[in-house]
């Protein structure tokens, strides 16, 4: 019998020596220099403008409320040339008067169209059915870089009849696709100067000097220097076409990113609890107790008495009966938990509700327990 067969024992065993160097050896998470990074200066700009959307079924804006609605039809029509005479105030019921947002992405030309979202400035019921006017989009800078026009598409439904109301989703908001029109471009410093600067989507030097040995490995040393935690400098060719193909190139060269920094999102407003894989907890001991208070109300009635004065009345009175209670909290221990399904069951062993899982993660972070960031949002 051959001594290296492989016999059902020893295929098992083999299974499992593979399974462990396996999990001693995880890599680190492969991704790509653009899952990382991004050009700097290549980038969306936002825009915003006031109009007005016509066309409304009587669900429009108030006008004796909203005054600027009926000022804003009124600068409208005289641009169209018609005058109201002294003294009429325009009040449609089918109108509203709207903001106007949009994204301008990089490097858009004159002629494209981009998304645009209207939203109701005053108290319009629905801006459902509406037709936004001209519209013109203007950046930070006061320039118009687009207009928007168009029909309104609004995700949304409502009724009322003899007082009552039902309301599906939001009308007060609505969606054009493709209803801006760009005007002007955004000049971008992609192509000035003799490199591109790529800056990372968070800071960190492990990652930044990982993205620049990819790039010199794949275009040559020297090609790229880290110069901060977030910031990597790149030589580029002069050319647009070559430029264009040296960042795409680059944009998909592979690279082995290092673990995340641990840590722990805590929602202050409704105690939701996040934790990434990098989160790690030592052998600690937790003692926690449970405080409850309920509050109960008993109406009571003062009736006057037969020889009551005429003027006496019954009165009705609150009597408020308090009581606080405290469970007692035995002290367990937490066992240290290197992955994050130890530190996942850990915590489950407890036994605690996600409000008071926030203040024994704070307990554990300043008694040096937790090895993570605590960030609170």
């Amino acid at each position: 019998m051959n001594r290296f067969a492989l016999t059902p024992s020893r295929c098992l065993a083999l299974a499992l020596l593979v399974g462990l160097g396996g999990w001693l050896s995880t890599p680190a998470q492969a991704a790509r220099i653009k899952d990382v990074a991004a050009v700097q200066g290549v980038r969306s700009n936002q825009l915003t403008g006031y109009g007005l959307v016509v066309g409304l079924d009587g669900t429009g804006d108030q006008s004796s409320q909203m005054p600027y609605t009926s000022q804003s039809l009124a600068n409208y029509l005289q641009q169209m040339g018609i005058v109201l005479p002294a003294g009429v105030v325009a009040q449609p019921k089918n109108v509203a008067a709207v903001l106007v947002t949009a994204q301008l992405p990089a490097f858009a030309r004159p002629g494209q169209a981009i998304d645009v979202t209207v939203s109701s400035a005053g108290n319009a019921k629905s801006l459902r059915g509406g037709t936004l006017i001209t519209t013109p989009l203007r950046g930070v800078d006061g320039q118009i870089y687009a207009l928007a026009q168009g029909n309104l598409l609004v995700g949304g439904a409502g009724a009322s009849a003899g007082g009552s109301s039902v309301t599906v989703n939001h009308l007060s908001a609505g969606r054009i696709p493709a209803g801006g029109q760009v005007e002007r471009s955004v000049p971008t410093p992609f192509l000035s100067g003799e490199s591109i600067d790529l800056t990372l989507n968070a800071n960190d030097f492990q990652t930044a000097r990982r993205v620049a040995a990819s790039i010199n490995a794949a275009k040559g040393a020297g090609v790229a220097r880290a110069m901060d935690g977030r910031t990597v400098r790149v030589s580029a060719p002069p050319s647009p076409d070559e430029r264009v193909a040296f960042v795409a190139d680059l944009e998909e060269l592979p690279l082995e990113i290092p673990n995340a920094v641990a840590r722990v999102v805590v929602n202050a407003r409704t105690g939701s609890v996040v934790m990434n894989q990098s989160v790690s907890l030592k052998a600690s001991a937790v003692a926690h107790g449970n405080l409850s208070v309920s509050i109960s109300s008993t109406p009571q009635v003062s009736q006057p008495n037969s020889f009551a004065p005429s003027t006496a009345q019954t009165v009705v009175t609150e009597k408020a009966n308090i009581q606080v209670a405290q469970d007692g909290g035995k002290l367990m221990q937490v066992e240290a938990s290197p992955q994050l399904g130890d530190v996942v069951r850990a915590l489950n062993a407890l036994g605690v509700t996600p409000q008071d899982l926030v203040a024994i993660l704070q307990a554990l972070k300043a008694a040096g327990s937790l090895n993570a960031e605590l960030e609170v949002i």
